[in-house]
């Protein structure tokens, strides 16, 4: 049993993370940051929620560049080959969901 308060994480880097839980292959991490990600696509799912902050998350759709603003509670879902990024305003607190060594 663990109890963790999302909201007082930090990490030493950008995109540092605290291991959660590995199930069966699938990991669930706690991400802070201040800055951007990377343009990638997973080598699975990823399910990418919003617990503190605010993220502009960057994605493609058929070729075309698209953004939304996700903030605290919302809930992003990449399936398979959704190429995308990540761009926090100011500081954000994430939960990744995703494939154990995805991107």
């Amino acid at each position: 049993m663990n109890i963790i308060r999302s909201k007082d994480f930090t990490a030493d880097r950008a995109w540092g993370a605290k291991d959660i839980a590995n199930m069966n292959g699938i990991t669930t991490r706690l991400h802070w940051t201040d800055q951007p990600y990377k343009w990638h696509i997973n080598d699975g799912e990823e399910v990418f929620v919003v617990l503190d902050g605010v993220v502009e998350m960057f994605y493609k759709d058929a070729g075309e560049e698209k953004s939304t603003l996700l903030h605290m509670g919302d809930i992003f879902y990449a399936s398979i080959g959704t190429e995308h990024v990540a761009h926090p305003r100011g500081e954000a607190r994430v939960l990744v969901i995703e494939t154990e060594g995805s991107v």
